[in-house]
């Protein structure tokens, strides 16, 4: 039986309850953050990679394909074990693999071993989810809406702000000085979260579903693996069909497991529900329409100026081409949260893909000069803030809160496929249409402006997908807040 969520107040230990209350929330952002600059700081680096290692370029790609696996894999596997054994417990299990892998690839110039620190740092995909699960259960319903929006804001603050970092360390300093920065960082979460938050005795106990767990670790790998490489192998190539194939089996097979087991990895009925399951939906379809504005910007303004329309941009300037977004969304989660409390949050995640979208007519109105393109980046972030912020709540509103933080991570999971799609979608348009210059292949204007199509019609699909998500007011949202803290019986009920 789960137990009762408590309030902020309910402090215990030897430093005073309400100076740790206070550093709760800005302890818990700053690890979303941190989160996503450690994902982001190694994209400077990937064209001197293979001079720095003596690796191939093939090979130095697996430092980003290794981090997208491994953190598709555990998000759901840590959001599950949080739920079960402590959401405080795997968040600082969390920040610690992603600090140990920062140390190693700190101490190391070995391909091999940096693929395996990117892999380890993947677990760090789960402090977003667990950190919002601990804010379900420690802020009364009054703080929640405002601090959930700006948790999940962190993402797209955070990778605004690790690209520029990570250009500037790279273009003035040895590439392992940043790996160590980021080290001392981590080590400061992982202070932080023990001093700062509380273990939730919210729980749902029972076994771990390892079979399932396995299971779902095999298809997304083969998912994730074929999609990720499927533009370098060739999308007809016997590896390629077989990745699909075989992902295709092996999740059929899991969803059947998920359905006989007493105790599954992830709760297939609450998924199957239209309140959860199109929020799911609706999150991989924001992830692609989202990621393909910083995929796209970054390639688009260090285009070289022969092309007619680039404009050779240094790596630190397009990293501060893009921090106009991170700051955005970080200004506009507050807005986001009072959209969510007044409207409910299925209209926040609408008008959130409705702005991305927008975001993106302006891209395709004009990608020449600088400023409009500034404008439109900027633009598509902040419809991401909105829908990022409003998935979440969506989430907390349907499920019990003993599985919120299983839950958000299924959501942040459909994210990041969304996210690789559209990394593998872009590089497909553009590789399409390329033209020489100089006797290298690169992307024309129009297949930069199919990109920013393509991306704009799935925020559209977005927007449709949240509209048709079953309706809820902020009042029965309320309602069910103070519902979940009479036990696990009333939480199960909530999502009925």
């Amino acid at each position: 039986m789960a137990q009762s969520a408590p309030t902020s107040q309910s402090g215990t230990g030897a430093a005073p309850p309400r100076l740790r209350d206070r550093f709760t929330i800005p302890v818990l952002a700053s690890g979303g953050i941190l989160m996503a600059v450690m994902q982001t700081v190694v994209v400077p680096l990937l064209p001197d990679l293979p001079r720095l290692t003596g690796a191939s370029a093939a090979a130095v790609s697996w430092m980003v394909t290794a981090t997208l696996l491994s953190g598709a894999v555990l998000t759901p596997v840590l959001g599950r074990a949080g739920d079960m054994y402590g959401k405080r417990r795997v968040l600082i299990g969390a920040l610690a693999l992603m600090t140990a892998g920062s140390v190693m690839c700190a101490l190391s110039a070995d391909i091999g071993v940096l693929i395996a620190a990117r892999a380890l740092q993947g677990a760090a995909a789960s402090v977003v989810p667990l950190s919002i699960s601990i804010l379900r259960d420690e802020l009364p319903p009054e703080r929640r809406g405002s601090a959930v929006a700006l948790m999940s804001s962190t993402v797209g603050i955070g990778a605004a702000l690790g690209l520029p970092l990570a250009a500037l360390v790279v273009q003035y300093a040895d590439w392992h000085t940043m790996f160590w920065l980021t080290s001392v960082l981590g080590a400061l979460g992982v202070t932080a979260t023990w001093w700062a938050v509380k273990e939730s005795p919210v729980r749902e106990p029972g076994r771990f579903d390892v079979l399932g767990a396995l299971g779902l670790a095999a298809g997304l790998v083969s998912l994730l693996l074929g999609v990720s490489q499927g533009g370098q192998w060739g999308w007809g190539s016997p590896r390629v069909l077989g990745l699909f194939l075989a992902a295709a089996a092996i999740l059929v097979l899991w969803w059947w497991w998920q359905l006989r087991t007493a105790r599954p990895l992830v709760d297939l009925r609450l998924v199957t529900r239209p309140r959860v399951g199109l929020s799911h939906v609706a999150a991989m379809l924001t992830g692609f329409a989202f990621y393909a504005n910083s995929l796209v910007t970054a390639q688009l303004v260090q285009a070289p100026k022969a092309t007619g329309y680039g404009l050779g941009l240094s790596i630190v300037a397009t990293g501060l081409c893009l921090l106009p977004g991170g700051v955005t969304m970080l200004l506009f989660s507050p807005l986001s949260a009072r959209i969510s409390a007044s409207r409910g949050p299925r209209i926040t995640l609408a008008l959130g893909a409705a702005v991305i979208a927008c975001g993106y007519a302006l891209r395709i109105a004009d990608s020449r000069d600088l400023w409009m393109i500034i404008l439109g980046a900027t633009v598509v972030a902040t419809g991401t803030t909105l829908a990022y912020s409003a998935l979440p709540t969506l989430i907390l509103r349907a499920v019990p809160a003993a599985q919120t933080a299983s839950a958000n991570g299924v959501n942040v999971l459909m994210r990041t496929i969304g996210q690789a799609t559209s990394s593998a979608a872009v590089a497909a348009v553009l590789v399409h249409h390329t033209s020489l210059v100089g006797g290298v292949p690169v992307a024309t204007l129009h297949g930069y402006l199919l990109a920013f199509t393509m991306a704009g019609a799935v925020a559209l699909v977005a927007c449709a997908a949240a509209l048709s998500i079953p309706g809820d007011g902020p009042s029965g949202g309320v309602r069910r807040a103070r519902g979940a803290t009479r036990g696990a019986r009333d939480g199960a009920m909530e999502g009925a």
